[in-house]
């Protein structure tokens, strides 16, 4: 059975609508998939209406952002109790958080001659899908192409929005201790997002996957899309250290030669899966 746990629809920063991206997840063979939009469950109904006659298990996910050591870390979450009290008002916060980052990413271009970017990112994302939530980077970044400030997405976030640049401004995103905490709460599964993908040296990477686990955490994505086998090699090695278990998923946000749905590299063989607990163990609910 082909599984995957990370993928992203329009509700936060994705290319194609929930329903869309769960009939392409079937077609390409994935029976177990895990939508986990960026701090929002509003695609879930979508998806799940979508799954169910194709016969498809819909795991609940999100993928929520917190702090640690100065920088945003991804914290998934699984197959949790959705109206649980601590989670509706993290995401709340999430909420209003991500529409104050983009009213300050519009400012901040404005004051440098490119007026109207969250109203042209908000029509990039309208065009995509009906989402109550902010426009993301990606969104702005496609506005500042179509204006005509940049050639390529690329470009937009090398100048703008990438990490350290004018657009690139920082949340006030819980801490990770709190983030698992929340999480818990809601009687969720939990995994460590893409832990290769933060600029961190091996021994703080090791020192977040030690806090991560301390706090509560179940799992690490030991595997994200196609990334390097030797990184997958590191991570395996830090789960077994830890005791951790395991997830996998493609990261999927649009159609491409490296990001599709229910593509990536093998999970050794030795580490135990996350998925397997979904159905036979309800995680406890104490953050202790």
């Amino acid at each position: 059975m082909i599984v995957d746990l990370h993928c992203h629809s329009t509700a936060s920063d994705g290319a194609l609508a929930p329903a869309v991206l769960v009939a392409r997840a079937h077609e390409r063979g994935v029976r177990m998939l895990a939508l986990t939009d960026h701090d929002t469950l509003e695609g879930l109904d979508e998806a799940r209406g979508a799954a169910e006659p194709l016969g498809m298990q819909l795991v609940n996910g999100i993928e929520l952002s917190c702090t640690w050591g100065g920088a945003t870390i991804h914290v998934l979450g699984y197959a949790f109790e959705r109206e649980a009290p601590a989670l509706c008002a993290a995401i709340e916060a999430l909420h209003h958080g991500r529409w104050q980052r983009a009213e300050e990413i519009d400012r901040r271009l404005a004051a440098k001659g490119m007026p109207g970017a969250l109203e042209g990112a908000r029509a990039v994302q309208q065009e995509l899908g009906d989402s109550g939530n902010a426009p993301a980077r990606p969104h702005f970044a496609d506005f500042l192409v179509r204006a005509g400030h940049v050639r390529d997405r690329a470009e937009a976030f090398r100048k703008w929005l990438g990490s350290g640049k004018l657009g690139d401004v920082k949340q006030h995103w819980p801490m990770l201790e709190e983030t698992v905490a929340t999480l818990r709460s809601a009687r969720a599964w939990i995994s460590l997002a893409h832990p290769w993908q933060y600029d961190f040296t091996r021994s703080k990477r090791r020192r977040l996957v030690a806090d991560f686990a301390a706090a509560g955490g179940h799992a690490l994505e030991v595997v994200n899309g196609m990334q390097p086998a030797e990184q997958i090699g590191g991570l395996a090695i830090l789960a077994r250290e830890f005791g951790l278990m395991a997830s996998v998923g493609s990261d999927f946000h649009a159609p491409g030669d490296w990001s599709e749905l229910g593509m990536y590299r093998p999970l050794p063989d030795d580490l135990t899966a996350l998925w397997e607990r979904f159905e036979h163990a309800q995680p406890s609910a104490v953050t202790s």
